[in-house]
């Protein structure tokens, strides 16, 4: 079954061959990183083993998983300060926002392809005394080289998705009980699982994982620290007092497809709110320039984060008396939209409209600003649920709901404050899942230290 695996993978690979290069063309994406997923080349940092010093392997898939992973790493450097601490990540935005945010840690590479030449390279390169995997990304060649070399793997912050439960259900189902067999194989060469619910842990357990490996320590994403302002929230808010905008309504990571709702729905707060203000967030880096478009498109005046100067020469910008009442700020940047939603008087949370399981909500809650979100998060499924049943947060089907939402927020200042501190609270009251994972993560790691 490993050989059928890793030949569907390459054959995977090969196909998606031509999309590589011609993304390579556009964005200059995966190419160059092309050395490292096949383990042909790694940073010379990576190399430097610090003598008998051994590494923790803290993996994180692409920007939200590292954006979460932050302060984990931090505590992971300080709780463990006799190791080498190394982040992988798979994605070009994922690894930029690491080597950006993660100064602190002792290397940042991009996480081997799952076949055994590449994984053997890479378990050589980093000598991991521990695999640490955020979430759940299941890689059958890298679990079972980790498993025959005496490395645990330690899956943190663990979840599986209804779309993901489904699929492996179904695939289980359809095969007569073969691929059941092989991912209870699977899962079972990883330590520990350290899951964020206890659906997450039936659910991991009814695929085949041992019971005894798979124990539930809550969600870390309650555990975020609240990024202070930096220097282009400081810019935006002299900027909002200068041009007397506002309120300040923020869409964060809207993808494909939410666009125009979006829009449709200020458009109906701007007949009340003249001078309101949407600042948009698209998800991915590759969305940018199209989200522009469906904002002229729509006949609004796109003004894009990347092209204001924080100098002094941008200013009045969102005055121009040209664009005042049309103008859009287009967040076409990484890494900063946590710290603007502190200036939002309404939110919309993305990927929720469209299917595609949600992003983080406690992001706006942390600052005391009420979540807004549509149907599909699955991804966050208990944490939005407990937002929801605390009257903390508003969930929404359509355009029309989502204006009305925002409308009645903005109306009743009293009534957002109340929302916006029951928010906060929540994130308050379910703290404490990094500490649990640190000290599971002690029980392994420390033993090890006792013998080198």
């Amino acid at each position: 079954m490993y050989f059928l695996y890793s030949l569907i993978t390459a054959v995977g690979t090969i196909l998606l061959a031509p999309y590589v290069l011609l993304s390579r063309v556009r964005r200059k994406k995966y190419l160059p990183n092309l050395s490292e997923r096949v383990g042909l080349k790694f940073p010379p940092e990576l190399a430097t083993h610090g003598g008998t010093s051994r590494a923790i392997w803290l993996h994180a898939v692409s920007v939200g998983e590292v954006l979460a992973a932050i302060p984990f790493a931090r505590c992971l450097k300080q709780r463990f300060p006799g190791w080498r601490l190394v982040i992988s990540t798979t994605t070009a935005t994922g690894q930029a926002l690491a080597h950006e945010r993660m100064n602190f840690a002792d290397a940042v590479f991009y996480f081997p392809f799952d076949w055994n030449g590449p994984v053997r390279r890479a378990l050589w390169a980093v000598r991991p005394g521990v695999i640490v995997i955020l979430e759940t990304e299941i890689w059958p060649n890298l679990l079972r080289r980790a498993r025959r070399t005496g490395v645990p793997v330690i899956f943190v912050n663990g979840r599986l998705s209804d779309r993901s439960f489904r699929g492996f259900s179904r695939a289980v189902k359809m095969s007569g009980g073969v691929i059941g067999g092989f991912l209870r194989r699977i899962l079972n060469d990883a330590t520990l699982y350290l899951v964020q619910t206890q659906q997450d842990a039936a659910r991991l357990i009814a695929l085949g994982a041992a019971t005894d490996r798979v124990i539930v320590t809550g969600s870390m994403k309650y555990d975020m620290v609240a990024p202070g302002p930096n220097a282009f929230v400081n810019w935006l808010q002299a900027e909002l007092k200068q041009s007397q905008r506002g309120p300040v309504v923020v869409a964060g990571s809207v993808i494909s497809g939410e666009e125009k709702p979006v829009l449709e729905a200020f458009a109906t707060l701007q007949r009340k709110w003249p001078q309101a203000l949407l600042i948009l967030a698209p998800r991915k880096p590759e969305r940018f320039a199209t989200a522009a478009e469906v904002v002229s498109g729509a006949g609004w005046h796109p003004i894009r984060r990347s092209a204001i100067s924080l100098d002094g020469s941008s200013a009045g910008i969102l005055g121009s008396a040209a664009h005042e009442d049309k103008s859009i700020l287009l967040l076409d940047t990484i890494g900063e939209l946590a710290a603007i939603y502190s200036l939002a008087d309404a939110v919309f949370i993305g990927g929720s409209l469209e299917p595609a399981g949600g992003h983080n909500p406690l992001e706006p809650a942390g600052f005391a600003k009420v979540p807004v979100f549509g149907r599909s998060m699955d991804n966050f499924r208990e944490i939005g649920a407990t937002l929801l049943e605390a009257g903390a947060a508003i969930q929404v089907d359509s355009a029309a709901q989502l204006g009305i939402a925002w409308a009645g927020l903005l109306e009743n200042a009293e009534r957002r404050a109340q929302m916006g501190l029951a928010a906060r609270e929540i994130v308050e009251r379910n703290r404490g899942a990094t500490a649990a994972t640190l000290d599971r993560l002690a029980a392994i790691i420390e033993p090890q230290r006792a013998h080198t």
